[in-house]
């Protein structure tokens, strides 16, 4: 098993949790413009026009993808001691520390308005009735290699969005090489942060792969963040296998929920 800073930080392991739950119960560099952004025709918008109003926790918590939108997944709320984890996360390079909120449940970049959490993991299939204990065990074991993801919709007011987009984005870039991860006395370490499949959504897109390393134990997890509008949805997706794949229908549900 993982070091606690993997299962909790690097991994954003407060999606671990809700894997062993269920077992129990039975591209990265895109340009911007991926995911259908129209520019704005000049003059179109006057200078005059309001700043778009950042929405509360208690709004961005009504608009978190659920079971209603997405059958065949089991959902846990995040913790307040997990959204409090997820505000102490430090890197040693300052530029990294968007990819590292990201990671953590937290609102990546800037000063938002209200942040909202959740995890999400596909219902394992159980073994069958009367299946014998290899099977029952292949079972357990297929659930705990289940894609697990911390969803993260974080709001701002303004531009605010679009320039924790462009964090992240730059983040992207300048972490390419790797970074390392402090939270709670621990740390571990990122060797590469490179691109994910491309994903096209909202008012851009973007999608990292981020291999680690933590007590000796190399890791693969799936970072995905989407805009729409003043919101960013964030998706930290990991596996107890090592590697996670990116949670398509999650974020498929998600994006179509914000509109």
């Amino acid at each position: 098993m993982r070091s606690t800073l993997v299962r909790r930080t690097v991994l954003t392991a407060s999606a671990v949790s809700l894997v062993l739950l269920s077992t129990a119960c039975g591209s990265g560099k895109a340009d911007d413009k991926v995911g259908g952004a129209t520019p704005t025709p000049s003059g179109a918008a006057s200078s005059a026009a309001p700043a778009a109003k950042g929405k509360t926790d208690a709004e961005l918590a009504a608009l978190l993808v659920a079971e209603a939108d997405l059958p065949g997944h089991q959902f846990k709320p995040a913790t307040p001691a997990e959204a409090a984890a997820g505000a102490t996360a430090t890197s040693d390079k300052p530029a990294c520390l968007p990819l590292v909120k990201a990671q953590s449940m937290a609102a990546p970049a800037g000063k938002s308005t209200g942040v909202a959490r959740t995890k999400v993991v596909a219902t394992p299939k159980p073994a069958a009735e009367g299946a014998s204990p290899e099977e029952k065990l292949k079972a357990a074991m297929d659930a705990l290699g289940s894609n697990a993801t911390a969803v993260t919709l974080s709001s701002y007011e303004g531009k605010a969005a679009e320039e924790a987009f462009a964090a992240l984005k730059a983040a992207g870039t300048a972490c390419a090489g790797g970074y390392s991860v402090t939270q709670g006395g621990e740390s571990g370490k990122v060797s590469k942060v490179g691109d994910g499949t491309p994903v096209t959504a909202g008012d851009g897109a973007l999608a990292y792969t981020v291999d680690g390393d933590a007590d000796g134990e190399k890791f693969t997890t799936q970072l995905v963040v989407v805009r729409k509008g003043n919101t960013l949805a964030t998706f930290s997706t990991i596996s107890l296998t090592g590697k996670a794949e990116q949670p398509k229908a999650v974020i498929d549900a998600q994006v179509k929920k914000l509109g």
